[in-house]
């Protein structure tokens, strides 16, 4: 097989990609706007594909104040479940977390795909997995565009612990259910090393090229 060493439309698309990693601590600093990051969120949730176009992903931005808050509640929600030996290591996390600049809740809205489910009767055991699928896009191409702005993240899954207080807090309704927390800021060190496995021949297989 034949590597291509040429540029391409593709490759800045492809360098970002790698850019974006999980990053460990984050500055409560942010090397763009606020309205800037609304922004962007708006472009990936309008643009990242879904199943027949339901649309099922929501996103809610929490800056400042409010993204303090949200991991203050997910200290409150989780000390009275963490084992007492296991807090100040949890607590340590919840912390750093709640240092940053600002985070991002995805959820999918299930009225969508109850709906879906009711008029595309025949796949109606996929669209759960189909709108999953649509969460995940959603979610790496807007790290991924942060990432591309200087700001950088890592992903959280406090769900569904947290999920009944935050719809509380922010006044979101029953039907959006918590998929993620992508938390953002300016980085406060590099990415820890990260290892592939081998892609060609275990990962990927190719039939039928020809150039």
């Amino acid at each position: 097989m034949t590597k291509s060493t040429a540029p391409s439309t593709a490759t800045p698309y492809l360098s970002a990609l790698a850019a974006r990693r999980s990053i460990y601590p984050l500055k409560k600093e942010s090397p763009i706007p606020d309205s800037r990051i609304r922004e962007i969120i708006a472009e990936v949730i309008k643009h990242v594909p879904s199943s027949f176009n339901a649309q099922s992903t929501r996103a809610v931005l929490l800056l400042h104040d409010e993204h303090d808050k949200l991991w203050d509640i997910h200290a409150e929600v989780l000390k009275p479940i963490v084992p007492a030996a296991g807090w100040a290591a949890t607590e340590g996390k919840i912390n750093m977390f709640k240092g940053a600049y600002a985070t991002i809740l995805f959820f999918t809205h299930t009225p969508t795909i109850t709906g879906q489910q009711a008029t595309y009767a025949t796949y109606a055991d996929k669209f759960p997995h189909w709108a999953a699928q649509s969460a995940g896009a959603t979610e790496i191409s807007l790290w991924t565009a942060l990432a591309a702005e200087g700001l950088g993240g890592n992903l959280q899954h406090y769900n569904p612990l947290v999920d009944e207080r935050v719809r509380e807090t922010w006044g979101l309704s029953a039907d959006w259910v918590l998929d993620a927390e992508l938390v953002v800021g300016a980085p406060g060190g590099p990415a820890g090393e990260k290892t592939f496995l081998p892609v060609e021949g275990e990962r990927l297989l190719v039939f039928g090229e020809k150039a």
